[in-house]
């Protein structure tokens, strides 16, 4: 079976949802988001048209037939599919360009260009690539086993999640490698292990820096499956403390299946869009997919940490839905479906109340926030939405509305 994977191999994320069918006579998985550990991205030779039904990646070519089916085996809905080659992390003049190349700056300057920085590379691997060997993903290993000893790799991650100011369904990633040989450690009197977890912290300490400023930090033990030791980077920051990363020592069985059994690695992932929104104090993160220009000219290629300026305030509109769930029902099946209706229209969808009768039956309450960042929105529009929502979420979920 052959893999078309739609979303990145990522280290310091979470896995989601996946879609099975039939193409050309064998099984294609097209996944919206896999558990691999890194990220993976488009050739630069493809011709990508995220609004249009035929896509080319990697020389195959894909319909948006092909992809959104209304079947039970298919969760690529239409909001991915239109996603898809918009590539907001190669833009010089988008914030998360912008805090794409400072960091590449940082390496650049720190590490005398020793880091190669991939953010195109091809996103089509087998099935024993996605989820086999979960453990290596392909385009790692092969970049170990040609000989590459430091990389950047970005590029953007595709899954099912809350719909709130801090939350999309796709969102951009960055994962960092470094490996050493036993002549770095050999004369430091550490272990290769420890030797490796003090460069990557004050490497990263350093990129904070670059990044925020003199700010105060702190280091979290954590858990990946894929480094040990592992860590999180906290900031204090605009009176609080700030998640910036998760790091960590490479697993010993990465390396060695990618040749490189006698040395040791470092790795980090950083989310592009949770950086970005805190340096360019960017409200909500369904801005940065805005083509608004009262959006986009305020920002500057190399300018850092630009201040956002609100252009507008349209009021936002309240919907409740109450409903009874079922043993099957999840609260991020339930935004897919919101934002499947509604796109970017759908600011919020909170749950603000349940309860459990004598019956054992449970209820939930969900409060639908209907909000444009461009415009005022009409009654007869809400009303709308509110209508296909609730009809939406009653055929395709199976519960019995209130």
């Amino acid at each position: 079976m052959a893999a078309l994977t739609f979303a990145h191999h990522i280290l310091f994320s979470k896995p989601s949802v996946f879609l099975h069918s039939t193409k050309n006579g064998f099984n294609t998985l097209f996944s919206v988001s896999v558990p691999a550990p890194f990220l993976r991205r488009y050739k630069s030779s493809q011709t990508i048209a995220a609004a249009s039904s035929l896509l080319e990646l990697g020389g195959v070519k894909i319909s948006k037939e092909d992809v959104v089916k209304d079947e039970p085996t298919n969760n690529v809905p239409d909001l991915i599919f239109t996603k898809l080659g918009l590539q907001l992390h190669r833009r010089d003049h988008h914030p998360l360009g912008i805090l794409k190349n400072a960091i590449y700056e940082y390496f650049d300057t720190n590490y005398n260009n020793q880091f190669h920085k991939f953010d195109d590379l091809c996103p089509i691997v087998t099935t024993k690539e996605n989820f086999d060997e979960v453990l290596v993903p392909s385009d790692h290993a092969d970049l170990l086993r040609k000989g590459y000893a430091n990389f950047l790799v970005t590029g953007d991650v595709y899954r099912r999640d809350s719909i709130d100011s801090t939350h999309y369904p796709v969102f951009h990633q960055m994962e960092g490698v470094r490996v050493f040989s036993p002549n770095d450690w050999n004369d430091s009197g550490m272990d290769a292990t420890l030797y490796a977890a003090q460069d990557l912290k004050a490497c990263l300490e350093g990129l904070a820096r670059h990044l925020f400023g003199a700010v105060e930090m702190r280091w979290v033990d954590s858990y990946f499956p894929f480094t040990n030791p592992s860590f999180e980077l906290e900031i204090y920051f605009q009176e609080k403390w700030l998640e910036v990363l998760g790091c960590g020592v490479m697993e010993q069985e990465i390396l060695k299946r990618g040749g490189k059994s006698d040395n040791v690695a470092w790795a980090f992932g950083l989310g592009l869009e949770r950086l970005a929104m805190v340096l360019f104090d960017i409200p909500d993160i369904r801005l940065f997919w805005s083509t608004d220009k009262r959006f986009t000219s305020q920002f500057t290629k190399g300018q850092l940490g630009i201040k956002f300026k609100p252009f507008s305030k349209y009021p936002p509109c309240y919907k409740d839905m109450s409903f009874w769930i079922n043993d099957s029902f999840t609260e991020n099946n339930l935004c897919e479906i919101v934002r499947g209706v509604a796109g970017d229209l759908a600011e919020e969808v909170q749950l603000i109340d349940n309860f459990t009768n004598k019956k054992g039956m449970t209820s939930h309450c969900y409060r639908i926030t209907y909000r444009s960042m461009e415009r005022s929105l009409t009654d007869e529009e809400i009303n709308e939405l509110q209508w296909n929502v609730r009809d939406q979420v009653q055929s395709q979920m199976n519960i019995v509305l209130r």
